[in-house]
């Protein structure tokens, strides 16, 4: 797997796969951010603006549903997807 982008666009809905997809690998950091501000009990407005790039105030529906995705993808990581980096990645044909 190479090095993830820093701070990568995000689409409007986290895949919901359940493997670990290119979007996943790429999207990593961003996985992490928002497991971070989640444990510190940020405001998803926050999160949304800072990690999402997304203004809740002009787009309070599309940045609360990627809010909602991506931190559901970002736990599903935790538990699953991390399996799936540790046998090389997505691009791995053998997962």
């Amino acid at each position: 797997m190479k090095k993830p982008p820093r701070d990568p666009d995000v689409d409007d809905i986290a895949p919901t796969d359940s493997v670990l997809t290119v979007y996943d690998e790429e999207h990593v950091i961003t996985y992490l951010r928002m497991l971070d501000a989640d444990a510190e009990g940020a405001d998803w407005r926050e999160v949304a603006q800072v990690v999402l790039h997304i203004n809740p105030e002009l787009e309070p529906d599309r940045a609360k549903r990627a809010f909602d995705t991506h931190l559901t993808r970002a736990k599903w990581m935790t538990e699953h997807g991390y399996r799936h980096l540790l046998r090389g990645g997505a691009s791995n044909p053998n997962l």
